[in-house]
């Protein structure tokens, strides 16, 4: 692993990474995230029985849309044109938790990571947003990279963390 910091200059001031020189790859980004919650809260969510209508459907949705815009929200970010985005949620009931999965596809100079890292975040926040009327004591966690492929640097792969995330 190298271990110098890519987005910073010879000055040691943040700047964005030329990847122009870089040859162009298939890359993929996998990333996971979980929303805790009561089981009461589970339960209405796994029912559609939430007052703003279908949780699931519109977080997965919002991910999408969060993906595509990662440049926008991350200031070093290069913008990608994105081949694939999936978003997955998923209910966890040993852990009232919802578990919320994105994937990331593109063919390019540079990884998509942050676009899948952005995917989670906004869906499991859709989440928080849509169930907050009956559950603001939700918690986001365990948000992290769980795979990479492509590119110069290798591939990645998480480790297996405990039930805990």
């Amino acid at each position: 692993m190298d271990d110098k910091l890519t987005h910073l200059d010879e000055y040691g001031r943040a700047s964005m990474v030329d990847v122009g020189d870089k040859p162009d790859s298939a890359r993929v980004a996998v990333a996971e995230g979980y929303i805790y919650m009561r089981a009461e809260t589970l339960a209405l969510i796994e029912a559609g029985d939430m007052a703003k209508g279908d949780v699931f459907g519109v977080a997965r949705i919002a991910g999408i849309m969060a993906a595509k815009r990662t440049s926008e929200l991350i200031p070093l970010c290069h913008p990608l044109p994105l081949h694939k985005i999936s978003v997955t949620l998923s209910i966890d009931h040993a852990g009232n938790r919802v578990r919320v999965e994105a994937t990331a596809r593109t063919t390019g100079k540079t990884g998509v990571e942050m676009e899948a890292l952005t995917a989670v975040n906004v869906a499991a926040l859709t989440v928080y947003d849509m169930a907050k009327a009956v559950d603001r004591a939700m918690q986001i966690g365990g948000i992290r990279l769980l795979e990479k492929r492509g590119g110069v640097r290798g591939d990645y792969h998480a480790e297996e963390v405990d039930d805990a995330g």
